[in-house]
């Protein structure tokens, strides 16, 4: 009486894998090395290399930072309620403004300018820049 299965199929055809077809190739354990890891071998794989085996590796990259920004036209509505605010300033026909104080950090281009401001911000597009040019005012980077 055997005491072990190697010994129990010796001599057998296909040592308890059914028929002679099962356990023929690659397609038996679905697949070779890492395929199926993101369908059916995760697991697996989760388990013997202690972690996510998933995603890139390798050098760091950092980040796009985002940086906000407002369009000419829409300082250019709302100026009413910034002067109401305090955060902007009238003198005579020019209207002064930090758009820092804000929290924006670039001024755009897109819009319709109908006064004269003195801006000064981080950053200005060259249309916005040209744009506030054009109408006299003054587009100050601080």
């Amino acid at each position: 009486m055997p005491t072990n299965k190697r010994s129990k199929f010796r001599g057998s055809r296909t040592c308890g894998g059914g028929t002679h077809k099962n356990r023929r190739g690659a397609g038996n354990r679905g697949g070779r090395g890492r395929a199926g890891i993101n369908a059916h071998h995760f697991v697996r794989w989760y388990k013997e290399i202690g972690g996510r085996v998933f995603g890139k590796d390798g050098f760091f990259h950092n980040p796009a930072t985002t940086v906000t920004a407002i369009d000419i036209g829409a300082i250019d509505q709302i100026i009413p309620s910034l002067l109401a605010q305090g955060i902007a300033k009238e003198d005579g026909d020019t209207v002064s403004l930090n758009i820092a104080d804000m929290g924006i950090e670039k001024v755009l281009g897109s819009g319709r300018v109908t006064k004269k401001l003195n801006i000064s911000a981080q950053a200005f597009s060259e249309q916005a820049k040209a744009k506030i040019e054009k109408m006299g005012g003054k587009a100050l980077v601080a």
